[in-house]
């Protein structure tokens, strides 16, 4: 999510940190790489056509359905008011009208929040909603909408994600016979599925292949342009008339290592610019970014409205970011770090909690999440993760991320 704090331009004073100041002077070295990587301006340019609603959030078409969908919209995994809600009450008012919520989230709170919002607004059909089941099966997914509906108070929502999936077999026939089902019961518009680990081309190249998939919601950042592989698989759904919508858009990584790139723009703060990178790619319908201030909300709509693009200094800059911050970055790939274990270890699921403490503030849910993983898989010694830094495509020090997520969240 774009921060709402600006990034501090100025330079290291006596009493700054020694690793912070060692830090920048690594920055000149990574600029190199970074200006040989794929350029972000060079991918794609933001359309002067797209359409605007009255609210000043600009629309694109979602997949093939002729429909359009505001850029931007609402993720609703933080702690929401069940009363009245400021933060949804601001994001409606200010033209965002599609919030992503899931079963999972706030164990059903986020849900009734919803439901008593909807209330508020006296008119369902001026929200568009998402919400999702981490069920793995076809009974346990059709139970989830049922109960989704029921939380929300509302006959029909307007798309409903198998969520978090990483295995292709979640895109056989017999789940997507449910997505046709669900549809024509009215129960939901669209079908489709969220994913967000070391295998998002696969699913979605298979995605492509099958058919059956209305949209997708993916890991999706500055991080990623240069991906030749994956930028193949968006392209292939893209063909397909598949609605790809962005999460993850912030690439977060620790605010101190992140901050010594120092970012200069005078039209977009840091995180505003990490949403353009991704706004400037066409393909992309929209981005949930989960909004957890006024301030945040303001600052992420003005990013949608504005009509300036990233210059490429801008681009540079973040590709500068992306390849000096690779090595804090995990993108979920554990089918190669923890394959090349010869044991079962937890390698992608503690780094992604850890994120969850450093950059998101919570730390109550990644010690939540830390503390169900089982004791054997997170016990670990540094000789036996060596081949798993060797496989690691981000160059991480496995090691010692692992043991920051013990000191912090066991």
């Amino acid at each position: 999510m774009a921060s709402d704090r600006d990034i501090d331009n100025q330079g290291p004073t006596p009493d700054e940190p020694a690793r912070r100041r060692f830090l920048k002077s690594a920055v000149a070295s990574a600029s190199a790489v970074g200006a040989a990587a794929t350029p972000l301006a060079g991918l794609a340019l933001e359309d002067p056509k797209a359409k605007t609603q009255t609210s000043g959030i600009p629309t694109r078409p979602f997949g093939n359905t002729g429909l359009q969908v505001p850029i931007l919209h609402l993720g609703t995994a933080q702690r929401l008011d069940p009363r009245y809600d400021k933060l949804m009450h601001r994001s409606f008012a200010a033209g965002v009208t599609w919030f992503d919520t899931a079963l999972a989230y706030g164990r059903g709170s986020s849900h009734r929040a919803i439901a008593n919002f909807l209330t508020q607004i006296d008119d369902r059909k001026k929200l568009w909603l998402t919400s999702k089941s981490g069920a793995q099966s076809v009974s346990g997914l059709r139970a989830g909408i049922d109960q989704a509906l029921a939380e929300l108070g509302t006959d029909s929502i307007d798309l409903y994600l198998m969520h978090a999936v990483d295995d292709p077999e979640m895109l056989d026939s017999h789940y997507l016979r449910l997505g046709e089902e669900l549809k024509a019961k009215g129960k939901t518009r669209f079908f489709g599925f969220s994913c967000h680990d070391g295998n998002v081309v696969e699913l979605l190249n298979r995605a492509a292949e099958t058919g059956g998939i209305d949209a997708i919601l993916f890991r999706y950042n500055f991080r990623r342009y240069g991906d030749l592989a994956l930028n193949r698989a968006i392209d292939a759904c893209h063909r397909k008339g598949i609605a790809m919508l962005a999460m993850k858009t912030q690439g977060a990584v620790p605010k101190e290592i992140e901050s010594v790139v120092e970012f200069r723009s005078q039209n977009f703060t840091l995180g505003q610019a990490k949403l353009k990178s991704v706004w400037a790619d066409q393909r992309i319908a929209s981005i949930v970014s989960e909004m957890d201030s006024v301030a945040l909300v303001r600052e992420n709509v003005a990013a949608a409205r504005s009509e300036i693009s990233l210059s490429a200094e801008e681009s540079h800059q973040l590709n500068q970011l992306a390849a000096f911050t690779s090595g804090y970055a995990c993108n979920g790939c554990k089918h190669l770090c923890e394959n090349a274990v010869a044991r079962p270890l937890a390698i992608a699921a503690p780094l992604r909690y850890l994120m969850y403490h450093e950059c998101y503030g919570k730390t109550e849910r990644a010690r939540e999440l830390y503390g169900q993983l089982p004791a054997t898989a997170r016990a670990f010694s540094d000789r036996e993760l060596e081949q798993a830094c060797h496989a690691c495509p981000q160059g991480i020090d496995i090691p010692a991320r692992l043991r920051r997520a013990r000191e912090v969240l066991a």
